[in-house]
């Protein structure tokens, strides 16, 4: 899995790229747990436009950084999914918690 960051004055956004799965679910939780210790707490967007799988493992990556984000009082939000990767966010449920926005709508989330 690639993980690339953006920061502006407000919004970390958080490019992913490969699988989100058992195999790099800590990995990704980690890049970005440090990444919000080293700014400060931020609102979140995670593109995952160049995601081609996710798994339950991976889900729960995402939802954990979902709870730190809410319990900073900061706003977060799914950028640009793939039918596949939107359909298993649909199927998890996490699309009725954290909405799901285009990759241009990144510095509004």
């Amino acid at each position: 899995m690639k993980i690339e960051f953006e920061t502006g004055r407000n919004l970390l956004v958080v490019r992913l790229a490969g699988e989100l799965d058992e195999h790099t679910a800590a990995q990704f939780r980690t890049a970005v747990e440090e990444r919000l210790d080293e700014d400060g707490e931020r609102d979140l967007a995670l593109d995952l436009s160049a995601v081609t799988f996710i798994d339950s493992s991976g889900l729960g990556a995402i939802l954990g950084r979902y709870k730190r984000i809410s319990q900073a009082q900061r706003r977060m939000a799914i950028l640009g999914a793939s039918p596949q990767v939107r359909r298993i966010l649909e199927l998890s449920g996490l699309l009725k918690i954290i909405p799901l926005a285009a990759p241009d709508d990144g510095t509004t989330a």
